[in-house]
């Protein structure tokens, strides 16, 4: 109902007057009302979408990500509709991704530049309580690459943190970015790695299937130009190598694990954030004896971490449909200091 009413007044009196009324009716901010007036009337013209966001088949979320999709590539918009009733919202995104990549002639290249060339940022400061707001837009990749920069200068933070005075996750996020924007030509953190992946094609010798460890894609163009100013670490996996079984040696994992468990988990397992925004958690916990193995961690991020699996007694199992790792619900929720003893132990 509200995308055919902002449709309509968008048909009638323009997008401006559509983003007006949102802007008062609803109480949003005027750049969320534009973007609820662009969707609304990209779902105009999205018939099974529409009518599965209508009947209640397709979520709100996924509805969206198909409306913002269409205008970036020729998509075949009944598959899309049809896939956003059976998947999550952050599969349906890699879906989506991949698609948009299938059916552009340049492998996603000409959407990876109109996502360039659509970057914003603002800097200013709320009349509420004095406090500077900083709001960025940029294409995945370089989004990816600002990820792994900022999680990294989080590791170094947090190893250096009093323990008695713990910040919070967003206020280190908050220091992590300021110090690399203050402070740009300090040395880049440990573990600043950004994790590409691409499939060798043995019959025509040459990379496919570009992609970000989240399942992102990107075109393999963009990987050579990468590697012109990167220290390239070509590797192949294999959880039984002692590189990936660090045993009682550490309680961090290493780069190296951090890369092999960013490609098997693709991003927090609870929530489906990217893996370079992510922590990782001792499936058998470090004080109970669990080892810094593979197959003894999972990628998850700050909050999971902390509230669901610490705090709310969460825990890890492997999903054989997905296949993969996810977070499921106790039976009888944990008490409010229970777990707390490994959360204050984050990232690991």
């Amino acid at each position: 109902m509200k995308a055919d009413a902002l449709g309509e007044i968008a048909r009638r009196s323009g997008d401006g007057a559509a983003a007006h009324a949102a802007t008062h009716e609803m109480a949003v901010s005027g750049r969320r009302a534009r973007g609820e007036v662009r969707d609304a009337v990209r779902l105009g013209d999205l018939h099974a979408t529409r009518a599965g966001l209508a009947a209640g088949s397709v979520p709100v979320g996924h509805a969206q990500l198909i409306a913002r999709t269409a205008g970036d590539a020729p998509i075949d918009e009944a598959m899309l509709a049809a896939r956003a009733q059976r998947e999550g919202y952050d599969e349906f995104r890699r879906t989506v991704a991949r698609h948009v990549a299938d059916v552009s002639c340049d492998h996603g290249a000409s959407v990876l530049e109109r996502q360039r060339q659509a970057r914003t940022g603002t800097i200013l400061t709320r009349h509420s309580d004095g406090m500077t707001v900083v709001h960025l837009e940029v294409d995945p990749l370089t989004g990816a690459q600002l990820g792994t920069a900022i999680a990294a200068a989080e590791r170094r933070l947090f190893r250096n943190e009093d323990r008695a005075k713990r910040r919070t996750p967003p206020q280190r996020t908050a220091d992590a970015i300021t110090e690399l924007m203050l402070d740009p030509d300090a040395k880049r953190p440990a573990g600043a790695s950004l994790i590409v992946v691409a499939d060798y094609d043995t019959l025509n010798r040459r990379l496919a299937n570009g992609r970000l460890a989240d399942g992102t894609p990107i075109p393999i163009g963009e990987i050579a130009k990468i590697a012109v100013d990167a220290q390239l670490l070509p590797t192949i996996f294999e959880a039984a190598t002692g590189d990936l079984r660090m045993g009682r040696t550490s309680r961090s994992a290493t780069d190296m694990q951090r890369a092999a468990l960013a490609l098997r988990d693709k991003g927090c397992v609870g929530c489906g954030i990217p893996p370079e925004r992510c922590q990782h958690h001792h499936i058998d916990h470090w004080q109970h004896d669990g080892r810094t193995d593979y197959d003894n961690l999972v990628t998850v991020c700050p909050d999971c971490h902390n509230d669901k699996i610490h705090q709310q007694g969460f825990t890890v199992e492997w999903n054989p449909d997905t296949p993969g790792f996810a977070l499921q619900p106790p039976t009888t929720p944990l008490g409010p200091t229970n777990g707390q003893s490994e959360a204050r132990a984050s990232p690991h």
